[in-house]
């Protein structure tokens, strides 16, 4: 089956790039009222179904009060709140004002939130009750906030969501749709800053033609799906894929209202009948390791993942115990996914073990050279690389106030956009993730990346996680140390260390195997579940 790519993107394009596109009526308005936009699954399993007429109703009664607190289009209102009904009117309104929304995920402690509040200037912050604490003043809190706090829940004396609403009508002009343009901002997302500051990326209107793509090439979700991707959206690929996406395409998705656990997710998927699934790895590797079989009613027709590279068990695993492999999808906050091992028919091919696919359609990439800009032959480590001149998809320009920051990534001539992850390329011109730029290992002269060290680590029916970063040598330069999560009531042995040092001399290489193994209780990750290896190696 030949896919017509090159005119579909050309179509998406044209949908999103204009001068008067307009967040609120590419995601909400222009789809029919009666259609369901979100099914919001509380922790008892009841739910509710958003349709597309009532959020449009609701953001405009938000937009409205919006304006009334002196919020401008342009002007950036942040949300720190979990999954939910009110969440996503408070997007929808933000947005249908011109505004900009910020992401505060749930679990980043006052810190956290306060740099990011102070940094995008936001006017406003939306905060479920139960995360009012982390706003309050105090240490890393500062007394004299510039922003308004709106509460959603019933805290008295506090300024009510559900009271911002009830003060305004669904039609009132205040609220009404503002048309900025493709090249208009709709969201400000700060990188995850797993070395140094974070730093915010400016996503304008015209990304949703990238997000949308992905949606249909790499997750292939059609109408008659049952689609959740479980990702939070305070991070890219719960933000990108299970909001903005699915409400650019018209689907149907699943948000659930609750923290994660395996068995809930198991319950989710039979009582609703998921069909395409999306999740971090780590989401992945909890549902194996849960002791309770699989429930025979789950029936995946697609399992993704993204956010770290899938080890090989938990391929093995999805093939045998769900019937679908789970497909390794490679992106960045900067751009949304665009190197993927795609299921829609047309671009679908085996999974190589290890590999993360292929450029989605609307995207050229390539490996360079350490020492060159150059495009490495096969096989050889070198950067991974976004071709600008022929990535009609590529929507990021540079980070917000931070030109420094934003010319690093690129080359001296601007063709190539430097993604600071390490890899290769095979003969077919399939890509393989090696690490960042900044995990690489290099001990007496050879390159390791900690990936194909963990990979084999994992193999072990007792391993449920695992880390490998480099520690200063004397000798070597660096040597390799691992971090090692143990599955529930096996304990950690001077035996099972010496094991998992053997798995990896036999299975990968004799000089890469940890000279030093720790178990410990839980890895250190960023909210996107990438494992914070620059902790580890500070023994934190």
């Amino acid at each position: 089956m030949t896919v017509d790519t090159s005119t579909r993107v050309r179509e998406l394009l044209a949908q999103y790039e204009t001068p008067d596109a307009c967040a609120a009526e590419l995601l909400c308005d222009r789809h029919p009222a009666d259609a369901v936009a979100f099914t919001v699954v509380e922790s008892d399993l009841s739910s509710t179904d958003l349709t597309f007429g009532w959020l449009r109703e609701q953001s405009t009664r938000f937009a409205a009060a919006l304006a009334d607190l002196g919020v401008e289009p342009g002007d950036c209102v942040a949300t720190l709140m979990g999954k939910s009904a009110d969440l996503v009117v408070a997007l929808l309104g933000i947005w249908r004002r011109g505004a900009v929304h910020v992401p505060l995920f749930t679990a980043f402690a006052p810190p956290a939130i306060a740099f990011r509040l102070e940094a995008s200037g936001a006017k406003v912050v939306v905060a479920d009750e139960n995360q009012l604490d982390k706003l309050a003043p105090g240490e890393d809190m500062p007394a004299d906030a510039s922003w308004q706090v709106v509460v959603a829940g019933e805290r008295e004396g506090a300024l009510r969501f559900a009271d911002l609403l009830a003060q305004h009508s669904g039609d009132d002009p205040r609220g009404a749709a503002v048309a900025l343009g493709g090249d208009a901002p709709i969201v400000r997302l700060f990188t995850s800053g797993t070395t140094g500051t974070p730093k915010g990326v400016p996503v304008p209107i015209r990304a949703l033609a990238a997000f949308r793509s992905y949606i249909e090439w790499g997750l292939d979700v059609r109408e008659d799906d049952v689609f959740w991707n479980a990702a939070d959206p305070g991070w890219a690929y719960g933000l990108y894929y299970a909001l903005l996406g699915p409400m650019a395409s018209g689907i149907r998705s699943i948000l659930l209202h609750a923290g994660f656990s395996a068995p809930l997710t198991w319950q989710v998927m039979e009582r609703f009948g998921v069909t395409n699934f999306a999740a971090a790895p780590t989401v992945y590797r909890s549902l194996r390791a849960d002791e309770a079989p699989v429930p025979e009613s789950v029936k995946l027709r697609r399992a993704s993942s993204a956010g770290e590279p899938l080890t090989p068990d938990v391929i093995a695993w999805s093939e045998t115990e769900l019937g679908v492999t789970v497909r390794d999808q490679y992106g960045q906050t900067e751009h949304g996914m665009f190197i993927i091992n795609a299921w829609a028919d047309g671009l679908r091919e085996d999974v190589v073990a290890g590999s993360m696919g292929r450029p989605l359609p609307g995207w050229s990439c390539a490996v360079l050279s350490d020492d060159s800009d150059e495009v490495a032959p096969p096989n050889t480590p070198g950067r991974v690389a976004i071709d600008t001149t022929a990535s009609p998809l590529m929507w990021f320009t540079g980070y917000s106030d931070a030109p420094e920051k934003t010319a690093a990534r690129f080359t001296p001539d601007g063709r190539w956009y430097i993604t600071g992850d390490a890899g290769q390329t095979d003969e077919d011109g399939r890509f393989f993730f090696s690490s960042r730029d900044d995990d690489v290992i290099i001990m007496a002269g050879y390159r390791i990346g900690p990936f194909d060290v963990e990979s084999v680590l994992v193999m072990h029916d007792d391993v449920v996680e695992a880390a490998v970063v480099g520690m200063p040598d004397e000798l070597r330069g660096e040597v390799l140390e691992a971090f090692v999560v143990l599955r529930s009531g096996v304990e950690g042995t001077d035996e099972l260390k010496k094991e998992l040092q053997q798995l990896v001399k036999k299975k990968f290489a004799a000089h890469a195997y940890p000279r030093s193994v720790h178990f410990v209780p839980h890895l250190p990750k960023t909210p996107s579940g990438k494992v914070q290896r620059y902790i580890l190696r500070q023994g934190k």
